[in-house]
């Protein structure tokens, strides 16, 4: 109970003053307004930062997207690659209780039997046993080597919470007239770390809210919120909207899946030959261009090639062949199918609104026009033949791309042959031939046809030169946390 009395104390403190009386920094994260304070497994990019400023776990991200210390104050890998030992702070719960190694196995046992039936549920499949060693140090065993499990520990998702509270880096309360989140730093001294002279007057609040694109940006506009997160390319064309200076707008070099999935084996999309037509006609380096986005990194693969120590395959699927050739094949294969079945070749994509998504709709509209094939808009949830997946990557590895067509998540088509050939994969501690079978796994998810890849996901930011703590990274994350510190 003193330990609650003196956090209150301290965010009240907060709460009065920021750093040379600056007050509260305002941050608008791009979804809709009810997704700030949700709850579960599948939460929305709002809800993992507030998950992620509340709620930690072993590590945490810092700006640049590295791993850092959390509960745990250090761990050691050993030389198999298959043993991660990491010693905890000595730090306490909200409620004063001491934070031990029986807590944090409880802990990850029930995070990943939460995420079964989700790809970050599969992506933990290689974890074998969780063994508290002593009170202040766990161990955590794996069936075979995966040089991303920290970044993997790192995500909101495997935040800790007891009683409905985490142990911080940062204090939430809310106003239940406004859908606002006020933000505040715990002081250091209660997370179990040494004290800071003048913290109180250093820490900086943040208050936090969920807006749809066009209502963030126009706070930026207005100076209401210093910061807007979670631009994507469907909201991309607002962001160059209105008197914005050089270097406002930041754009993460992001990895992960941008393109469509599949969601029906029907009709002129019965045959992978002709969904792979679709996917021939795009002329992927000219996509982007409408939207005056430098530096975007088109594909025609679901895994980039770079991703594996020795690529497999070119870095186009198609590179022998021109874009006038792929066309002319293409419109062969859906022109065969018409005279064969009498049908009509056309395929409903469902897009979210926003002026990206109408650039990309006139695009990929023109293109199979051209190979004879007419497309229909509609919404998102409405009944569709493709629909756009727009995801960033949680790690760096193969296994990441392949596990989000995983049969078990129902999302669209999928392969068991690929998923057979990942679950073999989980358990091989031999690097190259780990590569091979996820390589292959690939090689089968492509031969299905399952997905349209267009290139690498697009995650914009609007920053105000004032803020501090903020840096663009390939995993599109921002943590709430250091946006509050100073910067020495």
């Amino acid at each position: 109970m003193r330990r609650m009395i003196g956090i209150f104390a301290a965010i009240l403190v907060l709460g009065a003053c920021g750093p040379s009386g600056s007050g509260p920094l305002g941050v608008a994260i791009i979804g809709e307004p009810q997704s700030l304070f949700q709850q579960g497994v599948r939460l929305a990019p709002a809800a993992q930062a507030m998950r992620a400023a509340s709620y930690e776990g072993l590590v945490a991200l810092d700006p640049a997207g590295q791993v850092v210390p959390a509960l745990s104050e250090r761990w050691i890998v050993t030389d198999d690659g298959l043993s991660y030992i990491f010693r905890l702070r000595d730090s306490t719960w909200p409620d004063g209780e001491p934070i031990t190694a029986s807590d944090v196995r409880v802990q990850l046992r029930e995070a990943m039997a939460r995420l079964r039936g989700t790809s970050l549920g599969l992506d933990f499949a290689k974890v074998a046993e969780v063994r508290a060693m002593t009170a202040r140090v766990i161990e955590i065993r794996l069936t075979g080597p995966m040089p991303d499990f920290l970044r993997l520990l790192a995500q909101p998702e495997m935040g800790f919470v007891k009683s409905g509270s985490g142990a911080g880096p940062m204090v939430l309360s809310r106003d239940d007239t406004a859908p606002v989140a006020r933000l505040s730093a715990l002081p250091p001294e209660t997370r179990g770390l040494p004290p800071r002279e003048n913290w109180q007057e250093l820490s900086r609040p943040l208050d936090v809210r969920a807006l749809p694109a066009e209502q963030a940006v126009k706070a930026f506009a207005n100076g209401e919120v210093d910061l807007v997160l979670n631009g994507r390319i469907i909201d991309f064309p607002l962001a160059r909207v209105g008197p914005l200076s050089r270097g406002t707008i930041q754009v993460d070099p992001a990895i992960g899946l941008l393109g469509l999935v599949i969601v029906t084996d029907s009709g002129v999309l019965a045959d992978p030959a002709r969904r792979e037509a679709l996917s021939m006609a795009i002329e992927r380096a000219a996509l982007i261009q409408p939207f005056g986005l430098g530096g975007w990194q088109p594909s025609s693969w679901i895994v980039p090639p770079e991703l594996f120590a020795t690529p497999p395959y070119p870095a186009s699927r198609w590179e022998n062949l021109s874009l006038d050739q792929r066309r002319g094949l293409a419109r062969s294969r859906i022109s065969a199918w018409e005279a064969q079945t009498g049908g009509e070749a056309r395929v409903r994509l469902a897009l979210p609104p926003g002026p990206g998504s109408d650039l990309l709709f006139d695009q990929l509209a023109t293109a199979w026009t051209d190979i004879g094939v007419e497309t229909v808009r509609v919404r998102p949830g409405e009944p569709a033949d493709l629909e756009l997946r727009d995801t960033l990557a949680r790690y760096a590895s193969p296994r990441w791309f392949l596990n989000q067509f995983h049969c078990a998540l129902k999302a669209g088509l999928c392969s068991d042959e690929a998923d057979e050939l990942v679950r073999q994969s989980l358990v091989q501690r031999d690097a190259g031939a780990k590569e091979r079978l996820l390589a292959e796994a690939h090689a089968a998810l492509v031969k299905a046809e399952v997905f349209i890849p267009l290139g690498a996901p697009v995650r914009w930011s609007l920053v105000r030169s004032t803020v501090r703590g903020y840096q663009a990274n390939q995993w599109g994350l921002h943590p709430l946390f250091p946006l509050s510190q100073p910067e020495n």
